[in-house]
């Protein structure tokens, strides 16, 4: 008895984790499930973007990361949430003014209490630049928005 009910709980948890996959990679901002456009997530919290090398990847939650080096590539391995973008990957200003998945520059960005933002920086219009302007309040909107894609 004690062995079936353990087998389902397990059977059940691995049917949330795989549903919660699926949500992610419908919802996040991913080009043939790349995320960050390639761009090493480590390295943003070093100071810099860099492009990540396809020949040091990993999957996490069905999109694929890639990393500059193998320090970062193990950096993210011992705790990856910490290094996903905020929203999806999605420009977090136009999260929080329309509730819309708008691409971003991958270069234009902003780490906030330990979480990284991404921003629409094209044609002369940086929303980094509008963000800074509200910030608080973008915020809180943009967590109520992005709520909404992940039900």
């Amino acid at each position: 008895m004690k062995l079936t009910a353990l087998t389902l709980i397990l059977l059940m948890s691995t049917m949330v984790w795989a549903q919660n996959d699926e949500i992610y990679l419908k919802n996040y901002n991913l080009k043939k499930q790349i995320a960050l456009e390639g761009y090493d997530p480590v390295s943003y919290f070093n100071g810099s973007p860099l492009e990540g090398k396809s020949e040091l990847k990993l999957t996490f939650r069905g999109a694929i990361y890639f990393f500059v080096n193998p320090q970062n590539l193990s950096t993210f391995k011992i705790n990856p949430e910490k290094f996903e973008p905020a929203y999806g990957g999605w420009c977090a200003y136009a999260m929080g003014e329309t509730g819309e998945k708008v691409k971003i520059d991958p270069k234009t960005f902003k780490i906030v209490n330990g979480k990284l933002y991404l921003f629409y920086n094209f044609w002369g219009n940086n929303t980094l630049t509008d963000w800074n302007k509200d910030e608080n309040t973008l915020k809180i909107k943009a967590e109520q928005n992005w709520k909404k894609f992940l039900q």
